[in-house]
């Protein structure tokens, strides 16, 4: 009886054993997947952290007030293998977006969270037609009744029939800024001097890829003529003056003038050297001024094989912080004038006059650029000063602001901005993409029209590995496959037959 008791004993122990441990194991995976669920964390540890939202698109995703819906209509099981990394790289990109706006959604409900669907426009074709999808392979945004359609064209940046930079990030941003927001900032152009302009696709003189980098970001491009349209525009939100060749006449210069008092405008001027513009009152009164000098870098360190002026000194500021944080360098061309906070400004406490990028110190202003070699002569040509900041340097790129304290408040009114460059040829067509002057072209753009966030949105470099191999290599690699590695695996086994047989 008692051995019989025993058994039974030790038959319900096992039993709760079992059911212990299942529960167990059930309340250790159950634990497991809500630490992943609610208190996950990811690391990109990828080079170009390509699978991390810079702060541009994040605080864009912050100021979402509706939720925005994409539709991708990519086949997942393309055996066209460019359509399979297309749907890879697109898929991995919106995640993104989905995991910041959820996370971010998660306390104050849905508004402003991104949502991505699958479509197969040949199953599903009903509701390809009330989206008014007509073709696979594209990617549309929809925000209420606003939507963008993206081709996959426009997510890679080919040269020479290859992708050689996935632009992902910077479509998808600008679709939703584009659907989530209707009011699109609008840049004006000046034209009918002779100006660089939006629309040329001239490789030393056209804007055309700048232009097309600002319409992504949900601007819209004009050129006008204040000549004939007699005043500026009342829905411009910048007024872009680039490379004049002509001088403006007095009521072109009253009239942006006016436009900068009276209505706190904002202006970015590129002046090239050697022409004349008509601006110089207008610069006097924002503090600043143009010499008319073309900096001569004596240092090999500081020019290209080009003969194109690298630009490593930048003071911190919304326009430059990008390039001090990603150690960017700026390519000017080779004609560049010296632009500086005028020393002899008026006394004017609301304004601020700074200079946000500069030479080397071994650099100087030649005022006789015309003759063949130039020679720094003391006296005579410009160099800079170790009283002045940035100390001993000259200055390509300066700003200036109008900030008025209201009275009997505690906070200051923004007036308007000017930001002034000494040289235009690094917007060019043929210098644009170098990822310093892009961003510092579009980070004065968000500056002037006041989105002080970090802009550097830049497309991610498609890395590609190839292993180049001989026809000795490859008959070496074939040997030690067939017949290497199975017969050490063979040895082996035959020396742990032997030992246990001994």
């Amino acid at each position: 009886m008692a051995a019989r008791n025993s058994f039974a004993i030790a038959r319900w122990r096992r039993t709760i054993n079992l059911v212990l441990q299942a529960a167990l194991f059930l309340t250790l995976f159950g634990g497991l997947n809500y630490l992943a669920l609610h208190h996950g964390w990811r690391w990109d540890l990828t080079n170009h952290r390509r699978h991390t939202l810079s702060e541009e698109t994040k605080a864009n995703l912050r100021s979402l007030e509706q939720p925005v819906r994409i539709i991708v209509t990519i086949d997942p099981h393309s055996t066209d293998p460019d359509l399979f990394q297309a749907n890879r790289d697109i898929r991995g990109m919106l995640r993104e977006y989905v995991n910041y706006t959820q996370q971010k959604s998660s306390a104050i409900g849905p508004a402003g969270r991104v949502t991505v669907e699958e479509l197969d426009v040949y199953k599903n074709q009903r509701e390809a037609e009330q989206l008014q999808i007509d073709q696979p392979n594209v990617v549309l945004a929809l925000c209420g009744d606003r939507r963008k359609m993206i081709p996959l064209s426009e997510f890679y940046e080919i040269r020479e029939g290859a992708a050689v930079a996935f632009r992902g990030e910077q479509v998808i941003t600008s679709a939703i800024l584009s659907v989530s927001n209707p009011n699109r900032p609008h840049i004006y152009f000046l034209a009918g001097h002779g100006e660089m302009q939006p629309g040329d696709v001239d490789p030393s003189r056209g804007l055309s890829v700048w232009a097309e980098e600002l319409r992504l970001r949900n601007l819209t491009v004009s050129v006008i003529d204040l000549s004939q349209t007699k005043a500026v525009p009342d829905d411009a939100a910048l007024v872009v003056i680039a490379a004049p060749q002509g001088r403006y006449s007095p009521v072109e210069v009253e009239l942006l003038r006016r436009y900068l008092a009276d209505r706190a405008g904002r202006v970015f001027i590129l002046l090239a050297p050697v022409f004349r513009h008509g601006l110089d009152d207008l610069l006097y009164d924002w503090g600043l001024v143009a010499d008319d000098v073309i900096i001569a870098e004596p240092n090999p360190a500081n020019v290209t094989e080009l003969n194109e002026l690298r630009i490593n000194a930048f003071a911190p500021h919304p326009v430059t912080q990008p390039l001090i944080d990603n150690q960017f360098s700026v390519f000017l061309g080779p004609l560049t004038r010296v632009v500086r906070p005028d020393p002899g400004r008026p006394l004017d406490n609301s304004l601020r006059a700074e200079v946000l990028a500069a030479t080397s110190e071994s650099a100087w202003g030649e005022r006789d650029y015309r003759q063949q070699n130039v020679t720094y002569n003391p006296g005579i040509d410009l160099k800079g000063l170790p009283g002045f900041e940035p100390r001993n340097r000259l200055g390509v790129a300066v700003s200036s602001e109008r900030v008025t304290p209201p009275k009997d408040l505690p906070f200051s009114v923004r007036g308007g901005r000017m930001v002034l460059f000494g040289n235009a040829d690094f917007l060019s067509n043929s210098r644009i993409a170098a990822p310093g002057n892009l961003a510092i072209a579009l980070n004065t753009v968000e500056w002037c029209i006041d989105r002080d966030v970090d802009l550097n949105t830049l497309p991610r470099p498609i890395e590609r590995y190839q292993i180049n191999l001989s026809q000795a290599d490859l008959g070496r690699l074939r040997i030690s496959l067939l017949f290497i590695l199975p017969g050490l695996a063979a040895l082996f086994g035959f020396v742990i037959y032997w030992t246990r047989r001994s």
